[in-house]
């Protein structure tokens, strides 16, 4: 299918949650539990810690993604994106 996935690739200030790449795209997800952060606050935490640093180097395009999860009904909360 052309991508490729990183379950938790370390960076020098902690590890992302998920990594998939494509050719043309870098796609950095963090996740969340309800209650234990927001989407927004998982935007923070990628540019934070740097976990699309290794990646600037290349021509791909950046895109963050969180999302929140709700344990309780175990199905996608919330979401955002950025570049």
């Amino acid at each position: 299918m052309g991508e490729f996935t990183q379950a938790e690739p370390r960076s020098a200030a902690g590890r992302a949650d998920l990594v998939v790449t494509t050719d043309d795209t870098v796609y950095c997800f963090e996740f969340k539990l309800t209650g234990k952060g927001t989407a927004e606050d998982a935007l923070r935490q990628i540019d934070g810690k740097g976990y699309l640093v290794p990646y600037t180097a290349g021509r791909r395009r950046l895109v963050k993604v969180g999302a929140v999860f709700d344990p309780a009904t175990r199905t996608l909360g919330e979401w955002v994106s950025g570049e």
